[in-house]
């Protein structure tokens, strides 16, 4: 059942299936990997990591040739959005060496 918490780490399971096999191999080639943050309601939201990660460009790009791949391999995925910025990990590590100062 769609919701239910069996269900959506079936869900994740799959996505990060589909992941190693058609879009981590292409990033992996230039350095690059991604970080899934979240699915939810066919929003599937990506955090690419390493050297394309701020890069306008490769992120508009990216985005759409995952989307088109991964839609037609999983249905239920109606939209893909890479999240760009500072992770919260990142900010909290940040501050945590600045409060050693």
């Amino acid at each position: 059942m769609i919701g239910t918490d069996s269900w959506r780490t079936r869900m994740m399971e799959r996505i990060e299936r589909e992941l190693d096999a058609c879009v981590r191999p292409i990033l992996g080639q230039h350095g690059g990997d991604l970080k899934v943050i979240s699915f939810e309601k066919g929003l599937l939201k990506l955090r690419m990591l390493g050297p394309c990660t701020n890069c306008p460009s490769a992120v508009h790009e990216n985005e759409r040739l995952f989307e088109g791949e991964l839609k037609r391999r999983i249905p239920e995925i109606e939209q893909v959005l890479i999240v760009t910025g500072v992770s919260d990990d990142l900010i909290n590590a940040a501050k945590a060496l600045l409060r050693k100062r």
